[in-house]
């Protein structure tokens, strides 16, 4: 079995300039993905690691990180308005063909989403080779509100309303299951790719569920929050556990 680890950084950060390589308690943000990767690639036979960015600097950076690349993301997926599937699709077909390989899983693993570890991809890539229909898994937190009754949208007339419509339902404890999207890790079926898929939220989708927090750095102020628990040992689990 082989798989493909992509790790995906844009050099362009609207929210926390440079978000990608800055210090996050003494170690590039960047790092962490690399690291956990890399234990990952140690439990498992035939797993390569690949980087995907637009900028020398991340190259640089996770070349520090024990993290080599000679892929450079074509300009024509550079920005913020392109799809991540395709940015994840041209890194995999370049590390087909250079190491002429055809993998059957990748897992993308986001930089921004470091709350994870090992037990966490080791569980969820278990999931899904358990289920030959899945063509995809991602990573999921409990919910911090319900869609049946804590947030509304705008509706065709104007006027805003539940997001759901929780009809019968009365109750958030007996309203259906809903999850967060932490954005931490996503792992595809090989085929995935060459299926036309656009985002991947899909008819067969398996989820991940966290048993830890996890959120996405978004804006300066998650960073100074995750800062926080790195520096003071806040964490209920280890990242590289």
């Amino acid at each position: 079995m082989n798989i493909l680890i992509t790790i995906c950084a844009r050099g362009g950060s609207k929210g926390i300039p440079g978000k990608n390589i800055k210090v996050l308690n003494g170690k590039p943000l960047i790092g962490y993905t690399i690291d956990v990767a890399k234990r990952f690639q140690e439990k498992y036979e035939n797993v390569e690691i690949a980087l995907s960015t637009d900028s020398d600097e991340i190259i640089r950076v996770a070349e520090e990180c024990g993290l080599h690349s000679d892929y450079k993301r074509p300009v024509s997926l550079g920005g913020d308005t392109v799809g991540k599937i395709d940015v994840i699709k041209d890194i995999v077909l370049y590390t087909e063909k250079i190491k002429d390989i055809h993998y059957d899983y990748v897992l993308d693993m986001d930089v921004t989403s470091p709350l994870r570890t090992l037990e966490d991809m080791e569980e969820a890539f278990e999931l899904i080779n358990a289920d030959p229909n899945a063509i995809n898994l991602f990573s999921v937190s409990e919910p911090g509100r319900s869609p049946y009754f804590n947030q509304v949208e705008q509706k065709d007339n104007g006027y805003y309303n539940k997001v759901k419509d929780a009809g019968t339902v009365l109750t958030r404890q007996s309203a259906p299951k809903v999850y967060d999207l932490n954005a931490s890790f996503y792992i595809y079926r090989r085929k995935f790719f060459d299926l036309g898929y656009k985002g991947a939220i899909t008819d067969r989708s398996l989820i991940y569920l966290m048993k830890h927090i996890c959120f996405d750095l978004d804006h300066p102020i998650d960073f100074e929050i995750i800062s926080f628990l790195l520096g003071n040992n806040k964490l209920d689990f280890k990242i590289l556990k």
